[in-house]
């Protein structure tokens, strides 16, 4: 028996009518906020990946899915290929700053654990052409308001700025001094870090180094004036709006191209990996990729780890869709004429379905029950010669007689 890879799902019809119940909902609430969809290809060229994320990052460094001699990868998030399109079908041409929004596949080569797949599926939003911090307290509404939507309130947002690179510089070198008293005790990966990127040790999710970090610099106090009050200006407006937050001061984020604010919404229930979305500036990335210097704010949320919060809330989704009516073949001389009255009710509009494997007619109707089907006709013999037939309502078992020939309400 062939089984599916690992870190792959099967979405069964049930499970595909909830997620599209919940796509639908975030494509309308990105619809208020008037940001648009936007779709692009599954694989980019590699190098959009590696100059975008970053080369020490994990994804590109461990995660990604690259082939042809490593000149393309299945994408493993969208904000460069979003990015990426901006920039190649000029869209900074159009009116306005370009509020964008998109729901598509990722991949990653990681170890699949709860919430964390090697296919996933994310839906997000970037807003590029605007440094006001009203953006920032927008994107941030927006995730909200889409957690909101389906009952999550016992969630919070965990928040900080990480300034502009060039402030960054003496932070780092404090930051490296201070590491490399406990090089012994840090990670493989944070060994490498310390050398190329120090600023990714703050990511870590090892105890030990959570520990060593408690003493370290912190990057706010390398902040200019101007980065400071940026950020209490979203805090301010933050706090207006009632939202429920924590300023983490070693919130970074794990792709290089952040810059400024950066946020995630915590929700509790997924244990240690607890963060259900998050997001954050990053300003410098269009001129990174090829572009002009354009500010940006992003997020993206895991559709399958905001699935697994649904469940575990007893969030409750609205019905499949059942049979309006079950036609009851009678017999073989019946299967043609029940057949066009089966599509004559589909064009109607009705959700109609009959057996196709021959059942009696007792059978047929056991199966139009199990199916929840809302109504039955039988159709034999009889029926075909007089052009009318019995409607049976299965929940109390009321007839009425129909006329076969003219259009039927329910």
């Amino acid at each position: 028996m062939i089984k599916k890879p690992a870190g792959t799902q099967d979405f069964l019809p049930s499970d595909v009518y909830k997620r599209n119940f919940v796509t639908g909902k975030v494509r309308e609430i990105f619809g208020l906020y008037n940001y648009r969809e936007i779709q692009t290809p599954t694989f980019e060229k590699t190098e959009l990946f590696r100059r975008g994320i970053g080369e020490e990052t994990d994804v590109v460094s461990k995660e990604m899915y690259s082939f042809n001699k490593d000149e393309f990868t299945l994408k493993p998030e969208m904000t460069a290929p979003v990015i990426r399109s901006y920039i190649e079908n000029s869209l900074f041409n159009l009116p306005g700053i370009q509020k964008l929004f998109y729901i598509s596949n990722m991949y990653r080569h990681e170890r699949p654990q709860a919430g964390r797949f090697r296919e996933f599926t994310q839906f997000g939003a970037e807003a590029i052409g605007s440094d006001d911090i009203l953006i920032d307290v927008e994107m941030i509404l927006l995730s909200l308001h889409i957690l909101e939507e389906f009952g999550l309130n016992n969630i919070y947002t965990k928040i900080n700025t990480i300034g502009t690179p060039e402030e960054r510089k003496n932070y780092l070198e404090n930051l490296k001094n201070y590491l490399n008293d406990f090089t012994d005790s840090l990670s493989e990966t944070s060994r490498i870090r310390l050398q190329k990127n120090p600023l990714r040790i703050l990511d870590t999710k090892d105890a030990k180094e959570i520990s060593i970090l408690d003493n370290a610099p912190i990057l706010f106090d390398y902040l200019n004036d101007d980065s400071r009050k940026k950020f209490e200006g979203v805090i301010k407006i933050l706090d207006k709006a009632h939202v429920r937050y924590k300023v983490d001061y070693r919130l970074v984020r794990g792709f290089d191209y952040y810059t400024s604010t950066t946020f995630e919404v915590i929700s509790d229930e997924l244990g240690s990996q607890n963060a259900i979305l998050g997001g954050g500036r990053y300003d410098n990335l269009i001129q990174q990729l090829g572009g002009k210097q354009t500010p940006a704010i992003g997020f993206a949320c895991g559709l399958e780890r905001l699935m697994m919060v649904l469940e575990k809330n007893n969030f409750g989704f609205p019905d499949e869709p059942k049979p309006d009516i079950y036609i009851v073949i009678a017999d073989e001389s019946s299967k043609e004429f029940a057949f066009d009255l089966l599509e004559k009710l589909r064009r109607q509009g009705l959700i109609c379905d009959t057996n196709f494997t021959g059942k009696s007619v007792k059978s047929q109707i056991k199966e139009a029950d199990k199916m929840k089907a809302g109504y039955v006709i039988v159709i034999g013999e009889n029926e075909i010669k007089s052009g009318k037939a019995v409607l049976k309502k299965l929940s109390d078992g009321s007839e009425n007689e129909i006329d076969l020939s003219e259009k039927i309400n329910l």
